[in-house]
């Protein structure tokens, strides 16, 4: 499983950091990132960028946001926090949607390291 650790490091992750939440299981984490890369927030969040529904919005990016940190799956977590403020405070950010795309564009990066 390191090799999933190392390939997340050297994407920009930090990993290491989050193992101990982790127990510092390289197999439990693997469970949880194979999770993480199929969680319904991702398209919610977009769902949600489209129709413009800030709620709905606020609440995947914050998802992600928690997820993500967590995680240490940083390239999502930088994108997410751009936009999960503004959605707090009841707007939509005028790159919500171009943000989106981004996050799915890392998202499926991430999905190619355990394919």
């Amino acid at each position: 499983m390191s090799a999933l650790i190392d390939k997340l490091t050297d994407y920009g992750c930090k990993v290491n950091e989050s193992m101990g939440r982790f127990l510092n299981n390289e197999d439990f984490y693997g469970k949880c990132f194979t999770k993480y890369i199929h969680d319904e927030s991702f398209g919610e969040l977009g769902e949600a960028i489209k129709a413009g529904d800030v709620k709905a919005a606020f609440g995947a990016a914050h998802d992600l946001k928690g997820i993500s940190a967590n995680m240490g799956i940083t390239p999502v977590y930088d994108l997410v926090i751009s936009i999960v403020e503004e959605f707090r405070a009841g707007r939509m950010p005028d790159h919500a949607l171009t943000t989106w795309e981004e996050i799915m564009n890392v998202r499926e990066k991430l999905q190619k390291i355990i394919e």
